[in-house]
């Protein structure tokens, strides 16, 4: 496997630090783990927890000098991750609210970010040992255990006979998205809403199951880097409501602006970013 990622060395040896992670996440799961509340009222457990431990450790004996920004361990001043050039952003355990629901829809994020922009990206599932990788420039794959990985690539338009399929979370939207919704169906038709928790949404469309994800509602910097670098690798784009490309500078607040996750050529690429201004 290790030939098809001679475009960078790391991305091989995070495949398999997010699939231990996912390792020491699966004895929590739908084992009545007590869950915790952080400052912002998030639930944390103990599976967020070791995954976290583990990956940071593993980045840390992969390359000492690139520093690692976790959603456990966050609190991190803005005036020292100016300085990063180079830095992993991590989300442990993304989709914690799915995994004490007893849900499969949880993942392991790796993401390696450079001057704000994704390198690549790696999103795993820890129940079913399917992993999804790739980054602009790099291609982007879907592995599955006992498999060989599959490259998968976003589509422009339907098949036929086939509705537009929009992405939504199971547990956030707004009064902005739904208006989006309203006027993507208005000039399309029909929608078919694919509900799915965690980074699986950007992956979705990566593999051509889904054609649009509109986020007019919140997330943070680690929800999103390692899906964007495989969406991008499987030739999609994710933009600001600007229609600027999607980026992870050093802001004090590490909560993401709202986003469009499309593919690079769709068609509908304008309509989608006025109705996304309006």
């Amino acid at each position: 496997m290790s030939e098809l990622f001679l475009g960078h060395p790391f991305i091989a040896p995070v495949i398999e630090l997010a699939r231990q992670a996912g390792e020491v996440i699966l004895p929590y799961w739908r084992a009545d783990v007590a869950v915790t509340s952080k400052a912002d009222d998030s639930p944390v457990t103990a599976a967020d927890l070791a995954a976290h431990h583990l990956i940071l450790a593993g980045l840390t004996a992969l390359d000492p000098s690139i520093p690692v920004l976790s959603e456990e361990d966050a609190d991190i001043d803005q005036s020292v991750r100016a300085s990063w050039q180079r830095w992993w952003l991590v989300d442990p355990l993304d989709g914690t609210k799915e995994f004490i629901a007893g849900s499969e829809e949880f993942t392991v994020n790796v993401a390696l970010i450079e001057n704000g922009r994704v390198v690549f990206g790696v999103v795993s599932m820890p129940t079913s040992g399917r992993c999804y990788f790739g980054g602009a420039g790099l291609g982007a794959w879907r592995s599955d255990v006992n498999e060989a990985p599959k490259q998968i690539q976003v589509r422009e338009t339907p098949a036929a006979g086939e509705a537009f399929t929009v992405v939504a979370s199971r547990r956030h939207t707004s009064p902005e998205q739904e208006r989006l919704l309203d006027g993507l169906s208005a000039g399309l038709g029909e929608l078919k809403l694919a509900n799915i928790g965690s980074s699986l949404k950007f992956c979705l469309l990566a593999e051509g199951s889904a054609d649009c994800y509109p986020r007019l509602a919140p997330t943070s910097q680690w929800d999103t880097a390692a899906a964007q670098g495989v969406l991008e690798g499987a030739g999609g784009e994710v933009l600001e409501l600007s229609g600027e490309p999607f980026s992870y500078p050093a802001r004090a607040s590490l909560l993401n602006p709202f986003f469009l996750a499309l593919p690079a050529k769709a068609a509908w690429r304008e309509r989608l970013l006025t109705l996304a201004r309006s």
